[in-house]
């Protein structure tokens, strides 16, 4: 059984998303699957922490596909450069249960959800008629992510 059929609320909230509220779940996701990875490495639960930061890099993984490369070729360059660091240092934490190497992800991870919380805001702005100037004037949605 899928999550999605378990949680009714989970289904709902992503069947109700905007493209970008998604992408924030994704981060949200990837994020809380490496904290529950590194707390079991802790516990010595080589077995849960496996599969966590095998999701996590499932979420990664799903992200840089989603790159939408015809939209702003250089832009999902960038993007996907920071998504396989990401997955590398999931994949080398996974292979080494090795806490250090969640902690760089989980650092990046952050940042990168920070920013696209700040995205997420703007264009609820834009839609709410809030914004001063609409992205798609200021160039700022030329951004190449999916949703």
């Amino acid at each position: 059984m899928t999550t999605a059929v378990e949680n009714p609320y989970l289904r709902d909230a992503v069947l109700t998303a905007t493209p970008e509220q998604l992408h924030l779940m994704l981060y949200d996701g990837a994020i809380r699957f490496c904290n529950q990875a590194r707390d079991a490495i802790g516990r010595k639960d080589y077995e849960t922490s496996f599969e966590k930061l095998t999701r996590a890099q499932n979420i990664i993984l799903e992200m840089q596909n989603g790159l939408r490369y015809d939209i702003n070729p250089e832009l999902c360059d960038r993007v996907s450069a920071i998504y396989s660091f990401l997955y590398r240092k999931l994949l080398q934490a996974n292979v080494n249960r090795n806490v250090q190497e969640i902690d760089d992800a989980l650092r990046v991870l952050q940042v990168e959800r920070e920013t696209w919380q700040i995205l997420v805001d703007k264009a609820n702005r834009v839609r709410e008629g809030e914004a001063d100037t609409p992205p798609e004037q200021s160039g700022e949605a030329k951004f190449c992510a999916s949703g």
